[in-house]
């Protein structure tokens, strides 16, 4: 397969668009992003990954996939059946599952509804959704209500896509390649410069999350291999305490660490994907 090819696939709440890569009769990998951000995110690392059949999606509101209907929100538990609507379209009966963020966290948590579709999991700056405290839970819900009874707002104007790699930069740290890969599949063409793509109710805060024993007990029941790796020096949202307290959850886990930053796999594509081909070849089945 020469370059990454665009297509799309129809599911249950929406088109989500997508990029494959690699060899078509290579093991079945399906790649999900991070929050706000797209397929894209895994170009970097995808020459380097080329023995595998690689699918990389826009997820529902990201990149060029269709937004959802008015009056819905994005749950966390629907981006699970998204995923499985994924496999489902492309014939996937059972796939390895590479996430980064948002998309480890979705990664992690099929693993432990569907086991039966997913045979490895290569988890980049995530196991399980972040944590968050239970005591906080009425103030969230008040906050998250609040955010969805506002009338939308106006999409901002964006001049030119240095800006927008500019804003990107601003958002979180990584290389200025990086955001512009990013960027440029999540701007579209109006009238005097760019939008987003993006859906903005991606920015409304969740009404519920899982407390930090329920994700610990999806863990313990992932029964495929896990490799995880994380960033030095961790992000806010996984710091080394929990990550290492949740790694011990796993029946079959393996860590590295690696010197970067949260977008690691886009900064230093050749060192982590040497990590996930050789996971891949010592402990993942071919389907």
């Amino acid at each position: 397969m020469s370059g990454p090819q665009e297509f799309t696939l129809d599911t249950s709440r929406g088109r989500i668009a997508a990029l494959r890569m690699g060899k078509p009769n290579g093991p079945k990998v399906l790649a999900l992003h991070g929050w706000l951000d797209n397929a894209a995110s895994f170009l970097p690392m995808a020459p380097y990954l080329a023995d595998a059949d690689l699918v990389a999606i826009d997820m529902l509101g990201h990149g060029a996939s269709t937004h959802i209907p008015a009056g819905y929100d994005y749950a966390f538990v629907d981006w699970l059946h998204d995923i499985l609507d994924v496999l489902d379209a492309l014939g996937w009966t059972q796939a390895h599952l590479l996430g980064h963020s948002l998309g480890g966290a979705l990664a992690t948590v099929v693993a432990a509804g569907a086991p039966e579709r997913v045979l490895s999991l290569a988890l980049i700056e995530a196991l399980g959704p972040p944590p968050w405290p239970g005591e906080q839970a009425a103030e969230r819900l008040r906050k998250a209500i609040a955010g969805r009874r506002k009338p939308a707002s106006v999409p901002r104007l964006i001049p030119d896509i240095a800006t927008a790699v500019r804003a990107r930069l601003q958002a979180t740290e990584k290389s200025e390649a990086a955001a512009r890969l990013l960027v440029e599949r999540n701007l579209k063409p109006v009238e005097g410069g760019y939008q987003w793509r993006s859906d903005p109710r991606l920015m409304w805060p969740s009404h519920m999350r899982a407390e930090e024993a329920t994700v610990r007990n999806w863990l313990v029941a992932i029964e495929c291999p896990v490799l995880l790796l994380a960033a030095d020096p961790a992000p806010v949202y996984f710091q080394p305490e929990i990550r290492n307290e949740r790694f011990a959850c796993l029946k079959k886990g393996e860590m590295h660490v690696i010197p970067g930053t949260h977008h690691v796999h886009m900064d230093k594509p050749a060192e982590v994907a040497a990590w996930i081909s050789a996971f891949w070849t010592s402990h993942a089945k071919v389907p």
